[in-house]
């Protein structure tokens, strides 16, 4: 069995070398939990990645109703954990990698549609795509550009983006106004982190 100190090095090491402090050990103890749990039950990583992208598209399905709330949840925390269940497993590999890629990128889109459907204009709800789209793209290319240092983490990340839909979902189910202007917001803050992406990029390609 990896230890812990393994998991967070390796860890850091598919990561770009991103420090582990704060939030992201607290998440990593936690998945490092999660990793055991489904070891333990025979869960391949590919399997959780594959839950949740389905949860993602169930959230899209049903967004009117409460169980959209809890899909929501679960489609983040499967992303989360495989990753982390490759690392424990030691079945890190490529195909592994594009999988989550391809299912996040679907994943998003369907977020994006129940944000839509719930009142969200389809400006901002595309907009929230494709900038969280282009963000991850850009660290995928740079990555094949032979920058290893991409550890850079900004205010608008996957379980940020996961979490205003939580947080949209609840507000609407309580009838709380002004949720076009929380998505807004947000909209701005995922353009701001994908300039911030881009432009650590180009200052380490330059």
């Amino acid at each position: 069995m990896i230890t812990k100190k393994e998991f967070y090095k390796r860890w850091s090491e598919l990561h770009g070398n991103a420090e582990i402090a704060g939030i992201v050990h607290a998440w990593l103890a936690i998945s490092y939990r999660f990793a055991l749990i489904a070891t333990l039950l025979r869960i391949s990583p590919n399997v959780l990645t594959l839950l949740g992208l389905i949860s993602a598209i169930g959230t899209a399905l049903i967004p009117y109703s409460y169980w959209a709330i809890a899909l929501v949840v679960l489609s983040l925390i499967f992303d989360g954990v495989d990753g982390s269940v490759a690392i424990f497993q030691r079945r890190e590999s490529a195909w592994g990698s594009i999988l989550d890629s391809v299912a996040d990128r679907i994943s998003e889109a369907a977020w994006a549609f129940a944000l839509y459907q719930v009142g969200i204009p389809p400006e901002i709800a595309v907009g929230l795509w494709l900038a969280a789209s282009i963000q991850e793209y850009a660290r995928a290319r740079l990555a094949a550009s032979d920058v290893k240092d991409l550890g850079i983490v900004t205010f608008a990340e996957r379980p940020m983006r996961a979490s205003l839909l939580f947080i949209i979902l609840i507000a609407w189910q309580l009838g709380i106004p002004g949720l076009p202007v929380i998505a807004g917001v947000f909209l701005v803050m995922q353009f701001i982190g994908l300039l911030q992406v881009m432009r650590f990029g180009f200052k380490q390609l330059r």
